[in-house]
């Protein structure tokens, strides 16, 4: 007998688990994988926009709050889809287990609304799973050893599922969606994209990193850390979709696995600063002290003793990050700062870029081609990401995809 962890709402489509319908078709896939004699374990989200609905709720209350009773607000959407899930499948005739995240006990650590993960004590699912019941447990939450309900943070229910399945020797973790996988490409930009296969944790983390949805990054990273295999299908058809797993020699042999695009790119360009050290030091320290993450960065050689630094950010930190970096640069005596939130950023990625040399020369040659210029480069061993002009953007996305026959 087979033991499966099944996921379902949250940031991998929430909208599979909103109406009175949705439900019981849920219920109904859980049922039939319980009938294929599989030990199923159930780990659902709140329903869509409830978790949304109680954030705001707590902050037309007092603005800003966070801490143990803001997550103990936040956590109540799991417990409704929950019970609702399970009546109905009650009401199919079959016997179910309920647990929120303190009952299991998934125990956290205690920073509350970005909980991690610390131990899974499996002994009571074990039991029900031996007595026959369907198991379904509230993502998203847990306690900590003081006995505090937490959140795990946004999109947390994947971290549960994955953190389950390995507590409990899972085969799989299938985290069900509105898509039917992981894909080469946007499928709205790209209309040959395909579905992959198969892909590595690191290619995932990367997808992730750069703009793709489907998995949460902490639940690629815990997989990864626990080799827990991932299974991102469809909530709608019984096809297969996206095993997320280990790399192996199959994966090497694709040179590009995949473009991804983010256009919550904005860019800063800070320009005449004294080019000595710790300049770019204080000006990226004094971003990072206000909790603003900084992607790509370029530095131009010297000239008289003064250099251009330019980095970029979210779009929805660009204000902020402006206000901040003109601060620091007024000191510097910097002779300009610019802003521009018009850019966005498209990344290439495959493991066998560590094999393949010349691989960013054809990318920057496709690109060139076509009249679309590059602004930033940043690069890893499986990636690399340029920053252009937001409006050319899809033509990016298309262009490279064909360059390097992803679809084939």
């Amino acid at each position: 007998m087979a033991r499966i962890v099944q996921k379902y709402g949250g940031i991998c489509g929430g909208i599979v688990f909103s109406t009175p319908e949705q439900i019981r078709t849920v219920a109904q896939r859980i049922i039939d994988s319980y009938n294929d004699t599989n030990d199923v374990v159930v780990v659902i989200s709140a329903r869509a926009g409830e978790t949304n609905r109680l954030i705001e709720m707590a902050q037309n209350i007092c603005p800003g709050q966070e801490g143990r009773e803001y997550d103990l607000l936040i956590s109540a959407g799991e417990q409704v889809a929950v019970g609702l899930l399970a009546l109905c499948i009650r009401c199919l005739g079959y016997k179910t287990a309920t647990y929120l995240g303190w009952q299991v006990p998934i125990i956290t650590d205690s920073q509350h609304s970005r909980a991690s993960i610390e131990y899974i004590d499996p002994a009571k699912i074990d039991t029900d799973l031996k007595l026959g019941a369907i198991v379904i447990v509230a993502g998203f939450q847990g306690i900590d050893r003081a006995g505090n309900i937490t959140t795990l943070g946004r999109g947390g229910g994947d971290t549960s599922a994955v953190a389950l399945a390995h507590a409990l020797g899972a085969e799989q973790c299938e985290l069900y969606t509105d898509v039917d996988g992981i894909f080469s490409a946007d499928p709205a930009v790209c209309g040959d994209a395909r579905k992959i296969d198969k892909i590595s944790y690191d290619e995932m983390l990367e997808f992730a990193t750069l703009g793709a949805r489907g998995v949460q990054i902490r639940a690629i990273e815990y997989a990864k850390k626990h080799n827990v295999t991932i299974h991102v299908r469809s909530s709608f058809t019984n096809e297969r979709g996206t095993l997320i797993t280990g790399e192996d020699s199959t994966m090497e042999g694709v040179v590009v696995t995949g473009i991804v695009y983010d256009e919550n790119e904005a860019k800063i360009a800070v320009l005449g600063v004294p080019d000595k050290p710790g300049t770019a030091a204080r000006i990226l320290t004094a971003l990072a002290d206000k909790d603003i993450s900084v992607d790509m960065i370029v530095q131009n050689v010297s000239q008289a003793g003064l250099a251009d630094l330019t980095f970029s950010v979210s779009k929805t930190d660009l204000d902020k990050a402006h206000l901040i970096t003109k601060e620091i640069a007024e000191e510097l005596h910097a002779r300009e700062i610019i802003a521009d939130r018009n850019i966005s950023k498209v990344s290439i990625v495959g493991l066998g870029m560590k094999n393949h040399a010349g691989v960013a020369a054809r990318m920057f040659t496709a690109l060139a081609y076509n009249n679309i210029n590059i602004q930033m480069i940043s690069t890893s061993e499986i990636k690399v990401s340029v920053a252009i002009d937001e409006k050319y953007t899809q033509l990016a996305v298309r262009v490279l995809h064909e360059t390097f026959k992803v679809h084939v």
